[in-house]
């Protein structure tokens, strides 16, 4: 009976190197890891996948002047999105037609908020016709958002500071701008 176990237990170990590696040679069919005809879509974190997508986008464009490009200020700038959303000290209140945010200018996270907000400000109410003043009070950024209408004061409550900087749709032509050495704010 010893013997079958040990024979049975050979018998079991050379099928499961048989198929591991005939498994191995499928999944690496071609020499490479591709061999299930899918690659991920994104090239890495969000910041290197807008990085990675822009140089695409300037090495495609026969116009674009090299000599302008400046792909370090665009990191830059990622890189400050990324710092304000994980770490910017806002402290929001409701108003009668909106949102008075005041936001920390302390630290990374404040030096990006500094740099940010008050670009975003008036580009976001000249797409979606809310007011929008920012002003600086000691080591805060007072942002002041509403509604003039009052039909949309749940939705800016509702956003608050993160939704608020990421509404509108000039993003993505603010990072190509900034890649091509063109600032837009």
């Amino acid at each position: 009976i010893r013997m079958w176990k040990i024979i049975g237990g050979m018998a079991a170990g050379l099928t499961a190197l048989t198929l591991g590696g005939a498994l191995w040679a499928q999944h690496n069919a071609g020499g490479s890891h591709g061999g299930h005809g899918t690659i991920p879509t994104e090239p890495g974190d969000a910041g290197f996948a807008a990085i990675t997508e822009i140089v695409e986008i300037l090495r495609e464009d026969p116009a674009t002047d090299w000599s302008r490009v400046d792909i370090d200020g665009l990191r830059e700038h990622l890189v400050d999105m990324h710092t304000l959303v994980e770490g910017a000290v806002v402290v929001a209140s409701a108003t009668e037609q909106g949102l008075l945010m005041r936001v920390s200018t302390t630290g990374r996270a404040g030096e990006a908020a500094s740099r940010m907000v008050p670009a975003h400000g008036p580009v976001m109410a000249g797409e979606t016709g809310w007011r929008s003043s920012v002003t600086l009070e000691g080591e805060e950024i007072l942002w002041h958002v509403e509604d003039p209408t009052g039909a949309e004061v749940a939705q800016i409550q509702a956003l608050g500071f993160f939704g608020l900087m990421a509404t509108g749709d000039h993003h993505r032509p603010h990072h190509m701008a900034l890649a091509r050495g063109v600032p837009l704010h």
